[in-house]
């Protein structure tokens, strides 16, 4: 089921590059975050109490505001399969974070999968037809950053409460900070949206935020973090198909050797036994 989250976040960047307004990340950001906060509040029916009011404001801004930000900007200045792929960097800065914060052991298998991962990855990417735009790479790392330090104190902070609740917090308060910054930052789209891009938003808001994030985390309260880290390579994965088949984006030879690579980096992490720090 985890793995559904990834998979699913691979196809947005297509999405939004295909039928959603050009040069509006921030707005693109907010519409899917905020929708898919009051979708989950509704099944969840509960509000923060206690130390939750600023957990949440500090997970909603890792976890949504600033990733989501930095993806809509990378997705909007590179290729759909590119953008997605920088992030490759994810896992292995996750399993770092871990090893200082949650206690699991940063073991040999885990570096050796982490930067197979990232050598695929930098096969796909640095290898790529188009032209590569370096604020769209460096949004994208950032974004892998700022996931990897809100997975990490997602894992740290879970505890009874549902899942459907803390993630519908999350993204309600990653919402109004990338309210906050569309309304400072971006100026309004001045046609109105067509019937694709509004159909675009909806499947964002609801299949590729709202369930996504929500087995996402689901998963990550369960399994070791490092589990979900390796499974977010799947998301670069399914993005570069999808470029591939419906976009008209070329695969070279090293690509497919980078492609081969990450899903081997995935397949050795998952799979290797959970150990955690005596």
């Amino acid at each position: 089921m985890t793995a559904l989250a990834p998979a699913l976040w691979g196809t947005t960047y297509f999405t939004s590059t295909a039928v959603l307004p050009a040069e509006h990340p921030l707005l693109i950001a907010t519409l899917r975050a905020f929708p898919a906060g009051l979708i989950l509040l509704a099944f969840g029916r509960r509000l923060p109490r206690g130390s939750w009011w600023w957990r949440s404001v500090v997970l909603g801004a890792l976890n949504i505001a600033a990733f989501f930000a930095f993806l809509f900007i990378a997705a909007d200045r590179l290729p759909g399969g590119v953008a997605a792929v920088v992030g490759g960097v994810q896992p292995l800065l996750i399993a770092v974070l871990a090893s200082r914060f949650l206690g699991e052991r940063l073991t040999i298998k885990t570096i050796t999968a982490g930067t197979i991962g990232v050598i695929g990855v930098a096969l796909i990417v640095l290898r790529a037809s188009a032209a590569l735009d370096p604020i769209g790479v460096v949004a994208a790392l950032l974004g892998a950053l700022s996931m990897a330090a809100g997975v990490v104190l997602s894992k740290r902070w879970a505890g009874d409460i549902p899942s459907i609740v803390t993630t519908s917090w999350q993204l309600l308060a990653g919402g109004l900070l990338l309210t906050i910054a569309t309304l400072v930052a971006e100026p309004l789209p001045r046609a109105p949206l067509s019937v694709e891009a509004l159909m675009g938003f909806v499947y964002l808001a609801v299949i590729g935020t709202a369930f996504a994030y929500l087995v996402w985390f689901r998963g990550l309260a369960v399994l070791p973090a490092r589990v979900p880290a390796f499974l977010g390579l799947l998301s670069p994965v399914v993005a570069l198909t999808v470029g591939i088949t419906t976009a008209g984006e070329t695969l070279t030879a090293i690509q497919g050797l980078g492609a081969t690579l990450v899903i081997a980096a995935v397949g050795s992490a998952v799979l290797s036994r959970p150990r955690t720090n005596a």
